[in-house]
């Protein structure tokens, strides 16, 4: 499987490790206004910790090297008290990623018996928002959908259904209960914004309005600004963003749900296997994930002005055939670089991961 998984990289990833290997820095791209490129190091948990394989660090290094754009990184072991990240305690803009604080709010209720998965919903015309929200289409002609709890759960985790997302975000207590959620988790550097519409038409430079919903109505509105002030909201946006996060909090926070630390084991286990079957970006971080690996995530993607995207971002854990997991996370907070270029970008950062992993071998001396 090994050598399927490197002739899957290269050269993208051949080519990160001569430069990391070499004696002589490699040349470093210009990124015109993005500052010089960052410096990967390994952030081990304690200085007692075991360093993260060094072959590792040099890749992922020179694979961020080569990107046009400001990247926050992270990569967390499961068994192993170390951390690789670049920029790893800097604020991102989240964009979709933060739908899985909602998820987890939403599921932390169940636990507590305040909300079940059987609840019953209805979708109305009034919860439309913005960009993709698959849901509506089941809203035919001033008709209501009746769903439950769960099944938005699977539109807003599986499809990142941005009106799923708002009426869990209600039925969860608001932003105040999702806030409440990481402070009394202690899940660090993470922010949470005003939700989904409110969020967009900040970035836009706009306040949002009810009936910016229907239709075309939010692209047209945003078009009538000035190109200065939709440059001025959208930089505000990016240098400090509402729903920013660091890298290190939120694989900190995926290494913790997985172990079962933020939920029930029932709830904890339905999360993880919408995340499995999410349909988002199949050809960011999971395309460079091996066959045998097994991968859940949640993807976020913000609006774009002058060839600039604000946010494009995707954050899994991946988990080795020896059921080894790593929580890797990768939020490119702004990048002109093509779509393409994106995802080759994630699928080296990913491809690299498998491509080091070993084994921890334990020593049975003393048992």
């Amino acid at each position: 499987m090994m050598k399927v998984l490197l002739r899957r990289i290269v050269p993208v990833l051949a080519s990160a490790l001569l430069a990391a290997c070499s004696s002589t820095p490699s040349p470093q791209p210009s990124r015109p206004g993005l500052g010089p490129p960052p410096v990967v190091r390994p952030a081990p948990v304690s200085p007692t910790a075991p360093p993260p394989p060094a072959g590792l660090t040099q890749a992922v290094a020179s694979i961020v090297r080569n990107f046009r754009g400001r990247v926050g990184l992270a990569i967390l072991r499961s068994d192993a008290a170390w951390t690789i990240a670049n920029q790893g305690s800097e604020f991102f803009p989240q964009q979709s990623v933060s739908k899985l604080w909602v998820a987890l709010t939403v599921l932390d209720a169940v636990d507590r018996g305040k909300i079940s998965l059987d609840d019953p919903v209805t979708v109305t015309e009034k919860d439309r928002t913005v960009f993709n929200q698959p849901i509506m289409q089941y809203v035919q002609s001033g008709k209501s959908f009746e769903t439950t709890v769960g099944d938005l759960i699977r539109f807003q985790m599986i499809l990142s259904d941005n009106s799923a997302n708002d009426i869990l975000l209600r039925k969860a207590g608001g932003p105040e209960a999702v806030r409440r959620f990481l402070i009394d988790n202690r899940l660090g550097s993470i922010r949470f914004g005003p939700g989904e519409a409110q969020l967009q038409a900040g970035t836009a430079g706009l306040i949002w309005q009810a009936d910016m919903a229907k239709g075309r109505a939010f692209q047209e509105a945003r078009a009538k600004l000035t190109l200065e002030t939709r440059q001025a909201a959208f930089d505000r946006y990016v240098a400090d963003p509402v729903d920013g996060a660091s890298p290190v909090a939120i694989a900190r926070a995926l290494m913790r749900l997985q172990k079962g630390n933020l939920l029930s084991q029932r709830s904890t286990e339905y999360l993880l296997a919408r995340m499995s079957e999410s349909k988002t970006g199949p050809e960011r971080l999971k395309g460079g994930v091996p066959p045998g690996w097994r991968f859940a995530h949640k993807t976020g993607t913000g609006q774009d002005l002058n060839g600039t995207t604000a946010g494009y971002n995707d954050v899994a854990l991946i988990t080795a055939p020896d059921g080894t997991s790593y929580a890797v996370v990768v939020l490119i907070g702004q990048t002109s670089a093509s779509i393409p270029e994106r995802k080759a970008f994630m699928q080296s950062i990913s491809s690299a991961v498998a491509a080091f992993h070993k084994p921890v071998v334990r020593s049975t001396a003393n048992r």
